[in-house]
Order: structure tokens, then sequence, then C-alpha cells
């Protein structure tokens, strides 16, 4: 009897035995992105423990903290009014001892259409709430796919992070083609196709629904349960904790439902 093999994906080497610090872009700082970036910060030291080079973030997000932000992100009263993105990566390079940096600006394209300085990483991650930015996210990649000969930091991974009121899904793609072993044991997939690519219809209708800024944190509650965030910043960063620590992956990401406590994986 012919039994199927396991589908996997084989991290890509470079992030498994770097000489230098793996670099990642995190895109957007707000409920998502505050505790993904706690989440960095604790893997970096983990790594670094184990005698890799650790991880170097910066962190795009233009906005201000309201007072909404607060409670629901990780943000205080007294930082109210000042740039999300330099109150956390502040706090991180305190607590951790790290040089992590902080874009004040959105991750987009400037005003003439041109990619901006520090946009080149090896990861991306990107914890928006327009699907807009998604597609704007996923062009970028692209133009610099095309180009990355020209880059000793070549782009490999993209996380999106994304959710409703009590439910989301995080998913891993490659920007390109991964290189993968030979293997008898599985079949390597090379290939994990953009959230855009796979989901873009789906992104389009969400859109539809109202996703105006909420005015209080009572408002934003209605919009978004308290643990939403913060279970799939977990959740997510453990995917990708796993393809440092395994080296493969069976799984390119998952759906989650808190309202009744159910996670389904995304197989490859």
């Amino acid at each position: 009897m012919h039994l199927e093999k396991p589908k996997v994906h084989f991290t890509n080497n470079d992030l498994l035995n770097p000489t230098n610090p793996v670099t990642i872009n995190l895109i957007g700082a707000g409920g998502t992105g505050s505790q993904v970036l706690t989440a960095l910060a604790r893997m970096n030291h983990a790594l670094t423990e184990l005698n890799h080079a650790g991880l170097s973030v910066r962190l795009w997000d233009d906005d201000l903290i309201t007072e909404p932000n607060l409670g629901r992100q990780l943000f205080a009263e007294s930082e109210l009014g000042l740039h999300k993105s330099v109150v956390l990566i502040n706090r991180i390079n305190r607590f951790f001892g790290t040089n992590w940096k902080a874009e004040t600006r959105k991750f987009e394209k400037d005003d003439l259409g041109r990619i901006q300085n520090n946009m080149q990483s090896a990861i991306y991650i990107s914890c928006v709430d327009i699907v807009k930015s998604r597609f704007e996210i996923a062009e970028i990649l692209n133009e610099l796919k095309e180009g990355r000969r020209l880059y000793r930091n070549q782009c490999k991974y993209w996380m999106d992070f994304g959710n409703s009121r009590y439910s989301g899904q995080v998913l891993l793609s490659t920007i390109g083609n991964i290189n993968q072993p030979n293997s008898e044991k599985y079949e390597t997939v090379a290939n994990l196709p953009f959230v855009t690519e796979e989901f873009g219809e789906l992104l389009k209708q969400s859109e539809l629904e109202d996703d105006t800024p909420s005015c209080s944190l009572a408002e934003a509650l209605e919009k978004q349960d308290l643990y939403i965030n913060s279970t799939l910043a977990q959740m997510g960063s453990s995917l990708l904790w796993n393809l440092f620590r395994n080296g493969m992956t069976e799984n390119r990401g998952f759906f989650l439902n808190l309202k009744n406590f159910q996670s389904k994986p995304i197989k490859l």
C-alpha cells in the first residue's frame, strides 16, 4: 500500500545558523503588534541563550497613543500622545538591553512610489487591521523579491496576523521559493502563498465591515474581545519559534475562535 508522505516546509538555513541577528520588520504596534513585540523580545533572549545570533526588530507605526488604547493595548496613561512605536521599542530596549529600532511612519512606498529605506529584512510580520495595507505590503515584498540579489539580507518569510471580534488567523508565507533539502521521509514544500493571493477575496469582503476607529475602550471591546490579540500573538509567535527550534513545520498557520475555544491548524 502506498502511503502519502507528510508535507513539511524546512526553514531557510540562514535563519537557523546566521552570523548576524535575523532582521524582522514588525508592521503595526496596536493590539496585536504590541503583544508580538514582547513575544519577539522573549524569543530573542531565548535564542541568544542557545548560542543563536538572535533577532533585530524594526517596528513600524505612525499612530499616537490615545485613550482607547489603554487597557487593551500595552500602554500607560503617562504615555498618551506619544508614538506607539517609539514607546514600545524604548521599553523593550531598556528591559532586554536590545538595540531595536522604531519607525514613526507607515510601512508603505513614498510619495514617488519608491520603496523606503529600512524596508529590507529577512522576516516581515504584519499586524494591521486595514485590508488595503496587506495588499500594499504584498506589492512591496514582490518588488523586494525581484531585486533581492542586490541585498545581503534577503527577504524570506511573511507572517500575517488578522482578527475580528472573537476570531482570528495567522498565516505564514514565503517570499518566493525557499530551497528545500532532499527528503525520503517528507514531501517538501518550497513555496507558501501570500495571504493576499490565497484569501484575497475574503479579505476584500471583510473590508466592507465597519472598521472605523473606536472612541473608547468600551467601544473597542464591541469590535475586538479583550484577549483575542494577545492569544493570537502568543500562538503566532509559537509558530515562528518552532521554525527556529525545529527547523521545519507541517503547519503554516491556524484559525482561532476564542468564543468556543477552538483552534484549527492550517496544514501545508
